[in-house]
């Protein structure tokens, strides 16, 4: 991927300042196969594009989830092999000795539904300061910003930037908050936290990213604007070749009505396709391309076959998940 890419992505990250929303690149049915797009979307299956031919890091994530990945990262071939022998035991549900497509469909989305609960119950003790059972506006905002509330010390720029991330996840919080009680339930809390997972939320999460790229105010995302943080040539320097593409989406599929610029409704195209499982899309793509005999199954032998796509030496935190007992699945 290349750093101008790396650079968009980082700054287009959706968060409260506690409570990062990660992006997901993916390839998405009904565009160009090689467009890699910035997609909210349930389970957040990877931060990496999606390009066999670069790597496996997006499948490895996607398979064993986001923040366990960096422990295999440490293991020798031999160590993830072992592991990968085990975890096939472990989707194989029926106990047939097969994996179908439908055992490997529930297995990505426990991972990725596992990475959201295990993310939410991280930082529901850090903000439900009373213990009961409820986070309040007040918690979350005294908790997480109160320390930048100091307006002695503070310069001018300082106090707005600090008003401004207290107005964005005041807004996000009243989307989350369904009863208007101004107080979060768990529930509410993962809207808050997670707003790709939740359509009640989509408006926030569009309103959000126009207002990360928008840079004259006028709620509107032109191609400059879109393409702004992309890259900055130097003076005589080549337009790289991905930029180019990227101009091409804009013009020929972001761009609907071809006035120019991208509106809400087409920014909410862009980043929250509907209809599209991304988990069922990996585990057919993983499926596709390990089923060496073409019966629509993976046997162990297979998956073991092709350990460097499922885990490669970078894949998920199994090394502690293997010791736990597994009564959740």
């Amino acid at each position: 991927m290349s750093p101008g890419r790396q650079n968009r992505k980082g700054k287009m990250m959706f968060m409260p300042l506690l409570g990062t929303v990660s992006l997901f690149l993916a390839v998405v049915v009904g565009v160009p196969s090689q467009e890699k797009k910035r997609v909210h979307h349930h389970g957040d299956l990877s931060d990496h594009p999606h390009d066999d031919d670069h790597g496996y890091q997006f499948d490895h994530e996607a398979f064993l989830g986001k923040d366990e990945a960096k422990t295999f990262d440490q293991l020798t071939p031999e160590e993830s092999k072992d592991r990968l022998g085990k975890l096939a035991g472990r989707m194989d549900t029926d106990g047939d000795g097969l994996i179908s497509h439908s055992e490997l469909y529930q297995w990505i989305k426990h991972r990725q539904n596992r990475y959201i609960q295990e993310d939410v119950d991280k930082q529901w003790t850090e903000f439900d300061l009373n213990n009961d059972g409820l986070v309040s506006w007040v918690e979350y905002r005294n908790k997480t910003y109160g320390y930048l509330r100091d307006e002695k010390s503070a310069d001018v720029d300082e106090k707005d930037n600090y008003k401004s991330m207290v107005a964005r996840d005041e807004r996000r919080f009243k989307a989350a908050d369904r009863n208007a009680d101004g107080a979060a339930t768990k529930e509410e809390m993962t809207a808050f936290l997670h707003p790709e997972t939740h359509k009640h939320m989509q408006d926030v999460v569009v309103t959000e990213t126009i207002e990360d790229i928008d840079q004259n105010g006028d709620g509107l995302l032109s191609l400059e604007e879109f393409l702004g943080d992309l890259t900055s040539p130097e003076d005589g320097e080549t337009e790289p070749e991905w930029v180019k593409m990227e101009k091409e989406q804009f013009v020929e599929f972001r761009d609907m009505n071809k006035d120019g610029v991208l509106d809400a409704s087409e920014v909410a195209e862009w980043i929250l396709p509907g209809g599209i499982d991304h988990a069922d899309n990996e585990a057919r793509h993983l499926l596709q391309a390990t089923d060496k005999d073409k019966d629509k199954k993976l046997t162990k032998e297979e998956i073991l076959a092709n350990w460097n796509m499922f885990v490669g030496s970078q894949a998920t935190n199994y090394g502690e998940d293997l010791t736990k007992r597994h009564d959740e699945l």
